[in-house]
Order: C-alpha cells, then structure tokens, then sequence
C-alpha cells in the first residue's frame, strides 16, 4: 500500500512541472510600459499584471495585448 502511495506522489509531483506553462499573463513593464506575454505570474514591482489575471492559451494572451488600450 505505501509503495502505491509513494508511485501516485511521484506522479503527481512531475506531472505538476508539466502544467505549469499552461498559464499566460499579460505583464506591463513598469518602467517602459510595454506589454509581453510571460509564462509566470508579473512580481507587481517591475511587471504589472494587465487586464485578465491568467490567460490558458498565449495567443488568448496575444489577442488580450491588442484589444487592450494601455499595450499600444
């Protein structure tokens, strides 16, 4: 029973490394103001999170840079 418990952790564990791109945000460089798609949450110092907290797609992420008035 432990050795099933231990084999479902380690599943668990690299499978976690597998999803982790599958957030995209769209980050405002605070001190150029200019918008990027970024794979990891902005620190809200020296990148500004923009719009939508998390995008699950980077060309929703794209799409949200052009529709959004304070990337252009």
């Amino acid at each position: 029973m432990l050795k099933y418990i231990a084999v479902g952790i380690a599943v668990a564990a690299l499978s976690t490394s597998a999803f982790a791109a599958t957030e995209f945000y769209v980050a405002q460089d605070a001190a150029t103001k200019k918008c990027s798609v970024v794979d990891k949450k902005p620190d809200e110092k020296t990148a500004m999170t923009v719009g939508k907290a998390s995008f699950d797609s980077k060309a929703k992420a794209e799409d949200a840079i052009k529709a959004n008035k304070d990337c252009k």
